[in-house]
């Protein structure tokens, strides 16, 4: 519950592992002196009898949470959440998630440079056992080895990070259907992670798998596991020496506004506020960048200033929460009075907020935000 009126309250239903990762002592004092409350939903109570919250952002899945969350924005309609299931449900997919990627258009403005072109690896699913040992079910694809091999599901689960770079035949038909072969791209070792936080969007780099010459990939076979696609498990150790000769800070980044326009145009189009990408730059074409995976919820901590982005994400939502509850007063705006609120820690010195008295009418407001 907000501490006192005029705070802006977040209630959060988390894992424990992604509350230990996220909820930071140095986030929550951030928030605090800004205005914003982080309030911990207890999940064995009924989310319509807590708060009040003024946003909900979460990470719970199933029809009982969706169920509670449809019954808490009846009760509550101007509160936010953050973000909604059906939303969240499309990247539980690994082929509707990339799907979204390919009918992405991001227009040239004049005067933009050459910034590249973007696109997904090619992908085919393999729903049963025979596909994965009868090469012409899959072949038709145009894929070729290496490929990784990744579970249909993406539902953050232990076993939907378990992934492979598969080299042969053999080794792919021990595998167990529904999984995704996705082409393997050669891309300098780096990976781009790409943090979307509302309108804000963040890339870094971070160390990947290591490019394979023909001539190497002549002599593997097998495959090899790796947890998640930018961490190679002790399996792979053979390739330390690669990773202790590959300076990362070497590599170009992405054009910060092409990568922001892929950022925005996925939140566009996935009606989602907090979500990251992985982006790989192909070698074979120097400005071709592919997206890989699309994560809801992600583990914003590893993002660089977490804290100030995370909170002025939700000072946005502060701020757009009093600009709409102030919408229709005529007697303020015929007298051109008004009285002044004591702005809390989202506001600027030059913002006016005005004291909510008796709206005429407040939109119901849409449980995504628009921004």
């Amino acid at each position: 519950m907000a501490e006192t009126a005029g705070r802006f309250g977040v209630g959060y239903a988390l894992m424990p592992k992604k509350q230990a990762s996220f909820i930071q002592p140095s986030l929550v004092e951030m928030l605090r002196e800004r205005g914003i409350d982080l309030v911990k939903i207890d999940m064995e109570r009924p989310l319509a009898d807590q708060g009040p919250f003024d946003c909900v952002i979460h990470k719970m899945y199933g029809e009982e949470w969706r169920r509670q969350l449809e019954e808490f924005k009846s009760r509550n309609p101007s509160a936010r959440i953050v973000d909604h299931p059906d939303d969240i449900r499309r990247l539980h997919n690994r082929i509707s998630m990339l799907q979204v990627v390919e009918e992405l258009r991001v227009e040239k403005e004049d005067g933009d440079e050459d910034e590249g072109t973007f696109g997904v690896p090619k992908q085919i699913v393999v729903y049963e056992e025979e596909g994965l040992v009868d090469r012409s079910l899959w072949e038709e694809g145009s894929l070729k080895f290496p490929v990784i091999a990744k579970p249909l599901v993406a539902d953050g689960s232990a076993k939907s990070h378990k992934m492979s770079l598969v080299f042969d035949v053999v080794a792919l038909g021990k595998l167990k259907p529904p999984i995704v072969l996705q082409e393997f791209v050669n891309h300098g070792g780096v990976i781009f992670k790409v943090y979307v936080v509302g309108e804000r969007v963040v890339c870094v780099k971070r160390k990947s798998l290591p490019d394979y010459s023909d001539e190497k990939l002549g002599s593997l076979q097998g495959s090899m596991s790796f947890s998640q696609i930018s961490n190679l498990t002790a399996h792979v150790k053979d390739h330390e020496k690669y990773y202790e000769s590959m300076d990362s800070e070497e590599t170009e980044m992405p054009p910060q506004k092409f990568i922001e326009k892929i950022g925005r145009g996925l939140r566009k189009a996935t009606h989602l506020n907090l979500f990251n990408f992985d982006v790989i730059r192909d070698v074979r074409v120097g400005n071709r960048y592919l997206v890989i995976d699309i994560n809801y919820f992600p583990g914003y901590a590893k993002m660089p200033s977490y804290e100030s982005v995370l909170t002025d994400f939700f000072c946005d939502m502060a701020k757009k929460k009093e600009k709409n509850a102030n919408v229709g007063f005529d007697a303020v705006l015929s007298d051109k009075k008004i009285m002044k609120l004591v702005s809390s820690g989202c506001y600027s010195e030059g913002d006016d907020g005005a004291l909510p008295v008796s709206p005429l009418k407040r939109e119901d407001e849409n449980p995504i935000i628009q921004v």
